[in-house]
């Protein structure tokens, strides 16, 4: 079991020292990891009173595991939480989180930006379970109080937002969900809990994706949710044990890893991602850049007093879908992939990858992702090898498509 450390303050001396494995038997340093799917009941009594919750005690890896139980404590931990639950991926959390808040006939209110596959599941509770939802610009307040409805029960939202990196008033959203009887559900993985934790800002329960920043290194599929332990206990004996999406331990492991440099590699995402912005914008084949760390940023206030850093991810504009494609057959250093978080700089272009579900026109007008849109997770390289890199492959896009004045006046452009 962890160390309480209630003492420390320091989100750094936390990622480090919050799984703590020394009450194990052998004192190893690192956290063991436990390759079993089941557990050895001393006699029927504890079994028995284990499956009753009667009893605190390992009953089955699908239900629980020591490594995976580390790794959830420590979330919590640095959410700020009471309590986390780990999950085979990112949709996994979400998926399990939102079965879990609604039934047929109840209604989710969403940011107007989502990933795609979340975008896909909720398309699918829709067609087959009747459960409504709707997309609203959350930079509207009068729009959110508008848009909830009596049988609203969560407001989910993502910040910043995948990709158009919009960002979204917490505080102000969860007063409007809870006034109307609504839990609000924040996807934090753009962020992750070193730059912002939702609970401080009024979230009922936060979800991440671990599979990017919180590992670290693009090795691994996990997902998290953080919140109320009553909570949480009810999801892991419902959508958890009986849909299945669970995390296995050698994940769970590799994620405490992952963590312990995870205020170090935030540190470098952000200020890699600044220098890369800031060539971005002065760039005259790029239309738009969207980035939370400008420092002209129209909703700048708001973001100082919510997030801790910009974080790592940009998105820009070149004028044309065969511009963009142009650009990422171009790029050497940076990588043709979806996901993000990782060491190493990725390129991706949401409306054909990550967002290729979501229809075109809702893609385009509810959301704002264009078509020429680029998806920029700027990794731990060298900023000015990744400014190479994307000087060249932009040089290769065949006419400037914008000059002097013309250039970076999209909504949330910090021109």
């Amino acid at each position: 079991m962890a160390r309480e450390f209630q003492e420390i303050q320091g989100f750094e001396t936390k990622s480090i020292h919050t799984a703590d494995p020394r009450s194990e038997v052998f004192g190893s340093l690192t956290v063991p990891l436990y390759m079993t799917s089941t557990y050895v009941f001393p006699n029927a009594e504890t079994g028995g009173a284990r499956f009753a919750g009667e009893e605190p005690g390992m009953i089955y890896s699908r239900i629980a595991n020591p490594t995976v139980e580390v790794l959830e404590k420590a979330m919590a931990e640095l959410e700020g939480a009471e309590a986390g639950l780990a999950f085979g991926s990112g949709m996994g959390a979400i998926s399990a989180v939102l079965i879990a808040m609604i039934k047929s006939g109840d209604h989710i209110l969403c940011s107007d930006g989502l990933y795609g596959c979340t975008y896909g599941l909720l398309t699918m509770l829709k067609e087959k379970f009747g459960v409504q939802f709707d997309l609203v610009d959350m930079a509207d307040m009068e729009r959110v109080r508008a848009a909830m409805r009596p049988e609203t029960k969560v407001v989910y939202v993502e910040t910043p937002i995948n990709p158009t990196l919009k960002v979204v008033d917490l505080q102000a959203v969860a007063d409007i969900a809870h006034a109307g009887g609504a839990q609000l559900v924040v996807d934090n993985t753009f962020m992750t809990p070193y730059l912002q934790q939702p609970l401080q800002h009024g979230a009922d329960v936060v979800v991440h994706s671990a599979t990017k920043y919180l590992g670290g290194h693009g090795d691994l599929i996990a997902g998290v949710a953080v919140g109320r332990k009553a909570f949480l206990d009810e999801l892991r004996f419902s959508t958890l044990k009986d849909i299945g999406a669970v995390m296995a331990p050698m994940e769970a492991w590799l994620i405490l890893r992952g963590i312990k440099t995870l205020s170090l590699r935030m540190e470098r995402h952000c200020e890699n991602a600044k220098k890369v912005a800031e060539f971005l914008h002065q760039h005259p084949k790029v239309t738009n850049v969207y980035f939370p760390g400008d420092e002209n940023h129209p909703q700048k206030d708001l973001i100082a007093r919510q997030m801790r850093g910009s974080g790592g991810m940009i998105a820009f504009e070149v004028e044309t879908l065969e511009g963009g494609r142009t650009l990422m057959n171009s790029v050497r250093l940076a990588q043709l992939a979806v996901s993000l978080g990782e060491a190493t700089t990725l390129i991706q272009h949401p409306a054909s990858m990550t967002h290729a579900v979501v229809p075109a026109d809702v893609r385009r007008d509810e959301m704002g992702i264009a078509d020429g849109l680029v998806r920029l997770s700027v990794g731990l390289e060298h900023p000015q090898d990744i400014i190479a890199d994307l000087e060249q492959a932009l040089a290769k896009i065949s006419e400037p498509v914008a000059t002097g004045s013309d250039k970076g006046k999209g909504p949330h452009s910090a021109a």
